[in-house]
């Protein structure tokens, strides 16, 4: 029997390139979904005074310090937080700085609570003498925190307004003018609502539960009003849950939201088997899209933003959500117009393809819920 597409067709290189799409998303790496790691730093210099706040969310402060976890049981309660003696080991030669060149003096050990959330509040004190009109700070503990963590940062001094910089893996230090009497603001390298958007353009390539459930829902779309009507309603509605649980109206816990996230990538793909109707697919990816808006707001919680920096952090991470999501479709739908056009994808590609969906989204609930 002759193969309906030659290795050199468009058509075929159209359906190749969709598998390896697929493969990559359902590999075991993609369990990792929405993993992009942030933290937040504040950091206020009054005299000689410098005193650091940072914010961390548990799990990951956890797998970059596990001796933490006393009792080994993945979680991080109060009293292991408050353990500054492995806090200190772990944390306290990973957090520097000094003034002119000089070394700030730590006062007093390193003191770790819990706050609202997933989240640890750190915070330290230091001693910088001198009056040099240049600080920096110096924090590697950014390296051990995973290739992708970024850490939001504003440094501050009494009477100047705020410096905010990002620190990521090769650019783990921060430096900053004082000017004389606080008369003019601090500057630093970075832009907080730039960092945020790369953040949720990473949100979204490196969330790959959201990718695999939108390549479900495009995947058996093959009429551009239906397909518009698809990914407008999946876009509203993570964009409101986002924002609801971003500014604290309400958010359920990640022990609901993310196996129900999970549990909707599978009905999309066991759907995609007896779907007859797909102008009305929208009316089922409204209230999905709604769960996987919770998703998108964990990342933006673990930060404990302050209540007036929330709304901006939120429309800068939301519109690189939405970049993000627009790239990916840019790639994918013209791959699967193309591979429409070969009979085998027909018969057999779109079977295929829908049933890896339906397994990731199973494989993801059984690892949430033992997990858990």
């Amino acid at each position: 029997m002759r193969a309906p597409s030659s290795p050199r067709s468009p058509a075929y290189r159209a359906l190749a390139a969709l598998g390896l799409f697929a493969a990559l998303a359902l590999s075991p790496g993609a369990a990792l979904a929405h993993s992009v790691g942030l933290s937040r730093g504040e950091y206020a210099l009054a005299g000689d005074a410098l005193s650091a706040e940072l914010y961390f969310a548990r799990g990951e402060l956890l797998a970059f310090a596990p001796e933490l976890d006393a009792d080994r049981d993945r979680a991080l309660s109060a009293a292991e937080a408050a353990a500054s003696a492995a806090l200190e080991r772990a944390l306290g030669p990973q957090l520097k700085a000094d003034r002119g060149g000089a070394p700030c003096a730590r006062e007093g050990a390193l003191a770790a609570s819990l706050v609202e959330e997933d989240g640890v509040l750190v915070r330290a004190a230091f001693r910088c003498p001198g009056r040099a009109p240049a600080l920096s700070l110096a924090l590697p503990f950014v390296e051990a925190l995973g290739a992708g963590h970024r850490h939001l940062g504003a440094f501050r001094q009494a009477g100047a307004g705020p410096a905010e910089f990002v620190a990521l893996r090769g650019k783990t230090s921060a430096s900053f003018d004082l000017p004389e009497g606080g008369a003019a603001s601090a500057h630093a390298e970075g832009s907080g609502p730039l960092a945020l958007f790369r953040m949720g353009v990473e949100h979204i390539l490196t969330g790959y539960d959201h990718l695999v459930f939108l390549f479900g829902l495009v995947l058996v779309a093959s009429r551009l009003r239906s397909l518009v009507a698809v990914v407008s309603a999946f876009t509203l509605a993570h964009s409101l849950t986002l924002g609801a649980a971003a500014l604290g109206a309400w958010a359920p816990s990640p022990a609901l939201v993310e196996p129900a996230i999970a549990l909707s990538i599978a009905y999309v793909g066991v759907e995609n088997f007896v779907l007859k109707n797909e102008g009305r697919r929208w009316l089922v990816t409204f209230p999905f899209g709604l769960v996987h808006g919770f998703g998108f707001a964990g990342a933006l919680r673990e930060l404990a933003l302050p209540k007036a920096e929330v709304v901006g952090a939120l429309v800068s991470f939301n519109l690189g959500v939405e970049a993000g999501q627009l790239a990916v479709l840019a790639v994918v739908l013209p791959a699967l117009a193309l591979a429409r056009k070969s009979p085998a994808f027909a018969r057999h590609g779109l079977r295929a393809l829908s049933a890896g969906v339906v397994l990731a989204g199973l494989g993801w609930f059984v690892e949430r819920v033992v997990g858990a």
